[in-house]
């Protein structure tokens, strides 16, 4: 199986992406959870929402670019809706 060198450097860059994008997952998974005033909760749900879309940038469920599309544009929504807060 040979694999190209741009689907490498796109799973790559949707890796990074992953991060803020986990991030932003998990600080609204804990406020579902617990409401605004959650504490402590964070420090879980922040953890396993990273490792679980860094699985989703590097698992073949889609093409890379669609990954990548998916975490760079949910990442931006994150970090738009946490500037108006």
């Amino acid at each position: 199986m040979r694999v190209s060198l741009l689907s490498v450097v796109l799973v790559a860059a949707a890796v990074v992406a992953a991060i803020p994008f986990g991030w932003g997952l998990g600080v609204i998974v804990a406020s579902l959870m617990a409401g605004p005033d959650f504490g402590q909760l964070p420090a879980m749900t922040i953890g396993v929402a990273v490792l679980a879309s860094m699985a989703f940038a590097v698992l073949p469920v889609f093409r890379p670019q669609t990954r990548l599309a998916i975490l760079v544009v949910g990442a931006v929504v994150f970090i738009a809706i946490a500037r108006t807060l």
